[in-house]
């Protein structure tokens, strides 16, 4: 038992170190879109210049200059040419373009087209649009002792490149982390009902969480969600009893309630039918007629219907003369 405890908190934590990977490896995503005006910039300095000088070479005449110099001053062209190459970029329209110049912030630039000059400049690309992350599974305590594993996404978008850059190191990686520790934080200060039954609170109260701490980073934080939450199976078994014992409750109370109802309704129907004298007959014939509705069955009455009002009526009477006899006594 132990030993799958500790192959599956190995595993979690596995999961852990790939996914904080994953998120440095995510913030220096390019879109590389300049590779065509970069090869016109080579062919034209290097071609340019080549053709100037072998040019240059003719005018001073003879052809030995010509076969000593061109083939050194065109490799310094080559070099030349791979440098202004590297010179322009372009941004996409969701990028941003962090240069650092000396390792000094020199500009924010983007989108569209901007130079960058080799050895000089190093660029951090940034991406401005909302992003995903996945938030791996988190073992947590309860307030009331009860352990459950939670994972999530977590949806944030960079406001400030600059600072998303230069105030923290792997800014994924941050954000995640951040994001791991308040969901603990939050869970942990609640109940298991409470987790059950009031997520979307949770989810915000997380958010908020995230995003105080965040914004001095130069991202907002649009949303967390939690995706799902597993128990123990025998924490799981007793929910399930618990929840069939409660729909039983329901059933018997809604039984009681409907016998209760259905005995009201009887006597007043019996009341109904004890002032109309003729309502007795009429139920005894529907009676009968649900008892035969084929022509196979034969229903015989070995007393009239009649019979039973008047012996109604005789006892009635004799009620009432003995009544009066027992006032007249009295």
């Amino acid at each position: 038992m132990s030993n799958g405890a500790s192959s599956q908190d190995t595993y979690q934590q596995l999961q852990a170190a790939l996914a904080a990977r994953r998120a440095a490896k995510r913030s220096d995503g390019h879109v590389t879109m300049g590779r065509p005006l970069r090869l016109v910039v080579f062919l034209v300095v290097w071609g340019g210049g080549t053709l100037l000088t072998a040019l240059a070479l003719g005018v001073g005449g003879g052809l030995l200059p010509i076969l000593t110099l061109l083939f050194p001053l065109s490799f310094l062209w080559f070099l030349l040419a791979l440098w202004a190459s590297r010179i322009p970029r372009i941004a996409a329209q969701w990028e941003r373009a962090v240069v650092l110049r000396f390792g000094r912030f020199q500009s924010l630039k983007g989108p569209g087209i901007l130079f960058v000059f080799p050895v000089m400049d190093v660029v951090h690309w940034v991406d401005t649009r909302l992003q995903t992350m996945e938030i791996p599974h988190q073992q947590v305590i309860t307030r009331d002792n009860v352990p459950v594993t939670i994972d999530g996404a977590l949806f944030f978008q960079v406001k400030d490149p600059e600072r998303a850059v230069i105030t923290v190191q792997e800014y994924w990686s941050a954000i995640n982390q951040y994001a791991q520790a308040s969901l603990r934080d939050v869970v942990g200060s609640m109940t298991l009902d409470e987790l059950l039954s009031e997520r979307e609170e949770i989810q915000v109260r997380i958010a908020e969480s995230v995003e105080s701490r965040s914004k001095a980073w130069g991202m907002h934080v649009d949303a967390i969600r939690l995706l799902d939450i597993n128990m123990p199976e025998d924490l799981k078994r007793m929910m399930s009893r618990q929840a069939s014992a409660e729909r039983e409750k329901r059933a018997t109370i809604t039984k009681a309630e409907g016998d209760r109802d259905a005995a009201l309704n009887l006597a007043a129907a019996a009341r109904t039918m004890a002032e109309s004298p003729g309502a007795m007959q009429l139920r005894t014939l529907q009676t009968l007629d649900g008892l035969g509705p084929t022509p196979s069955n034969t229903v015989v009455l070995t007393v009239p219907v009649e019979w039973h009002e008047l012996l109604r009526q005789m006892r009635s009477t004799a009620t009432v003369a003995e009544d009066e006899r027992g006032s007249a006594a009295t």
